[in-house]
């Protein structure tokens, strides 16, 4: 039972199946088990080797043969009685033979697939090596779609870069921007945005609001490297405690507040951080607790584990606390209360022997010491510190499941909170700093957390399976189910450039994930509740994110404009993170958890909504886009609307420019020869203007017509803003209904004489398309 996996898609009446008796982590959201987990009990078919002796006839009738010459069933009948030819001779008796055991081996692959796909595992589950390769027909509309060349994975950086700068990218408002925004790195970005910035047609405003805020204008009022320095909510890591001897001359008492102070940090934990990132089992954590403070009112040290998980709570509780709120109540800055903590905690793990423990609780203390650390600013030191917490728990054995090894339910629940949280802190520092996730679905067998309240496992007959109902673990298991599907996601980005699936499977997959979530979580969810209200918001700021992960590549296409849909997708995801957002940063009844937020989502979305209203600020979405963007980026009240837009675009240009420019980041030749190669000419669609709209929506509107030219970064119009007003039909859902505004088409441009080739890049499958986002669903409006 222990690889059986639990259901993930709708089962045929329309409802998700329930948790099986041990739950499979995540076989949920598609990922493969790992291949001595799901093939291990497959034995061997052998089919026998019975020579044929009936005739044909009578075998293809099911009919006793006397086996005569001719038989007397062919006789009666007048037909003609045919038999095999004798027995073969030896070697094509082998040949037979290694047939007839490949059709079994087929036959029983066959049966597992058809029993794994029969209501407990999506349609789109890949092999255990991550390799399935979606065979579906490329559409001849999408066929020269393709992402950007500015984007790459990997980031070269010269060997005279200033080290002594933060390699954590500079302040915009309340967005962090570095020379890696959503998972790739553009070392080009100012030469993208200075593109977009000199085109004559890259906003529709008029000639003199353009001149008033000049592209190449310097920003007056940001002085060099005052934006580059951290934030205020930055907490460096140490890597001092990795290399104590753990004969730490600092006293426990040099950091250790009194027992009340203590006791309202432990309840600041309770309130803002364990809901959200659970690590601990509560009631067995108060134990220990309590085992703590009877050893320091005896005068006992207590063991360095027990120091290092005590410390790191009350750091935790420091972080979730704002600056008013640790004034009023402990008198001094929250500052210095979190160095104090901080500290502790990292003297502690060093008395633990944290880098060579194999301890549960001392990785405990470590993984909870680096959930404050690991949210909105994140260094490549934080990265460096996560990957040793990794391998730290894989040789602890953390990513095998603790039901296999004997564990009891609570000690199987505190390994499984651990390793899920070491999970996401590899998915967010990978964000932050790349390149690529380390933990691969296929290398892990841990299971998610049962959907249980926490004294429920301490039952004398606990509970198996998860609960349909709000628990203590409900909010954080949502966060670890979104995760490892973000995790799915990372791999199918390469994927897609592989060409071994389409762009149609991906949305696919993220589109049922967000059913299942529904069908699994939303039914019991009750808004009046501020933290199920916030697990609402985080589900859909979760799913959300994972469409600007695959478009936003694909928003500044080559070639070719990217399908009105997409766009669309793109549009409507990225507005709805930037308000969700915003409602758990502002909303009173959330503040709790306020804290948090920049590690759920770091408005990166709203670089990409800022392209579409700098370019077409009269769409019917830019006034609620405005909203969002104006609080982001923190857009000072003075400037008119119709320049946000420009200032905003500048101040991004320019900051970007001086950070790459001292961290000195390196772009791959294939990259300049690209950008190089031609003088950027920019194309339109306008040839393809007498086509009608049911056709045009979705599809590919002619050469040359892409948001890039050489590379660089046009933002051109949709389709339906180079068109007449459109026919009305089945495909006519981007329509823009109520628009006044229409932008004026140039002339278009020839392409350059000898354009490079365009690689192969991934489809849309319509068809299935409008299965997944029914036409009269998904007609663009933002509601």
């Amino acid at each position: 039972m222990a690889g059986q996996p639990i259901p993930f898609l709708p089962d045929a009446s329309g409802q998700g199946g329930p948790y099986p008796e041990k739950q499979a982590s995540i076989a949920s959201i598609g990922i493969p088990l790992a291949p001595a987990t799901a093939t291990s009990a497959a034995p061997r078919v052998r089919r026998r080797n019975r020579m044929i002796t009936s005739c044909l006839e009578c075998r293809r009738r099911k009919l006793k043969c006397d086996k005569s010459h001719p038989c007397a069933n062919c006789t009666k009948n007048t037909r003609d009685c045919v038999f095999l030819a004798p027995a073969l001779d030896s070697a094509s008796q082998l040949k037979l033979t290694e047939i007839k055991d490949k059709m079994g081996s087929l036959e029983r692959v066959l049966e597992q697939d058809v029993a794994r796909n029969t209501g407990t595992q999506p349609a789109w589950k890949a092999d255990p090596e991550g390799e399935q390769i979606d065979f579906a027909p490329e559409p001849e509309d999408e066929k020269d779609l393709e992402p950007t060349p500015l984007a790459v994975t990997d980031a070269v950086y010269d060997d005279e870069a200033d080290d002594d700068l933060a390699d954590l990218g500079f302040a915009m408002g309340r967005m962090r921007l570095s020379d890696r925004i959503g998972g790739f790195f553009r070392p080009k970005m100012t030469e993208e945005m200075n593109a977009s910035l000199n085109e004559p047609n890259g906003d529709q405003h008029s000639s003199s609001s353009q001149t008033s805020l000049s592209p190449e204008q310097p920003i007056p009022h940001f002085a060099p490297r005052a934006f580059l320095a951290p934030g205020p909510n930055y907490i460096a890591p140490s890597s001092s405690f990795f290399f104590s001897s753990g004969q730490n001359t600092a006293s426990l008492i040099d950091f250790l507040p009194s027992k009340p102070i203590a006791d309202r940090l432990l309840y600041q934990y309770w309130l803002a951080v364990h809901p959200i990132c659970r690590t601990v089992h509560r009631p067995s954590f108060l134990r220990r607790y309590n085992v703590f403070w009877a050893d320091v009112e005896a005068g006992v040290e207590p063991p360095g584990s027990l120091q290092a998980v005590v410390f790191a709570a009350l750091f935790s509780g420091v972080v979730s606390m704002s600056e008013n709120a640790v004034l009023m109540q402990f008198g001094t800055t929250r500052k210095d209360l979190v160095e104090n903590f901080q500290m502790g905690t990292e003297t502690a793990l060093g008395r633990a022997n944290v880098i060579r423990t194999s301890k549960v609780e001392t990785l405990q203390a470590l993984v909870m010491y680096m959930i404050p650390l690991c949210r909105g600013e994140i260094s490549r030191s934080h990265s460096a510190l996560v990957g040793t917490a990794l391998r730290i728990a894989e040789c602890m054995g953390l990513h095998r499941d603790g039901s296999e090894y004997g564990f009891g339910p609570v000690e199987t629940h505190v390994r499984r909170l651990i390793w899920y949280q070491i999970c996401f802190l590899d998915i967010r520092t990978c964000e932050a700093q790349g390149p690529r996730p380390h933990i691969r679905a296929d290398e892990f067998d841990t299971q998610f957390p049962l959907n249980l309240d926490d004294e429920e496992l301490e039952r004398p007959n606990p509970p198996t399976v998860s609960a349909s109902r709000w628990t203590d673990m409900t909010l954080s298991l949502i966060r670890m189910e979104g995760n490892e599907m973000c995790r799915v996601v990372w791999v199918d980005l390469s994927r897609l450039e592989k060409k071994k699936i389409s762009l149609t499977a991906v949305l696919g997959k993220i589109e049922n994930f967000r059913k299942t979530m529904k069908d699994r979580y939303f039914a019991f969810l009750d808004d009046n509740i501020p933290v199920q209200h916030l697990a609402r918001q985080i589900t859909e700021i979760l799913y959300r994110r994972m469409h600007i992960m695959v478009l936003h590549r694909y928003h500044n296409s080559v070639t070719y404009q990217i399908p009105d849909r997409l766009r669309q997708i793109i549009i409507d995801s990225g507005t709805e993170i930037m308000e969700r957002a915003i409602q758990i940063d502002t909303a009173p009844a959330l503040s709790p958890w306020a804290w948090y937020s920049s590690a759920i989502q770091q408005y990166h979305s709203a670089l990409l909504l800022l392209m579409e209203v700098f370019a077409f600020p009269n769409r019917r979405e830019a006034d609620r886009i405005w909203r969002c963007l104006d609080y982001v980026f923190e857009i000072p009240p003075h400037i008119p609307k119709d320049q946000k837009g420009r200032w905003v675009m500048t101040e991004v240009r320019d900051k970007m420019g001086i950070y790459i420019a001292s961290r000195k980041v390196m772009a791959p030749s294939s990259m300049l020869e690209r950008i190089g190669s031609h003088s950027p000419a920019r194309t339109t669609a306008s040839s393809t203007a007498s086509t009608s709209s049911s056709s045009m929506v979705g599809k590919v509107v002619g050469q040359g017509s892409g948001d890039f030219a050489n590379g660089y970064m046009y933002t051109q119009a949709p389709s339906q803003y180079l068109q007449g007003p459109p026919a009305m039909g089945k495909r006519d859902s981007m329509t823009m209904n109520g628009m006044e505004h229409r932008a004026t088409v140039p002339m278009p441009i020839p392409p350059p004489p000898h354009p490079p080739p365009a690689p192969a890049q991934p489809e849309i499958d319509w068809h299935e398309w409008d299965k997944l986002f029914p036409p009269d669903l998904n007609v663009g409006y933002m509601t």
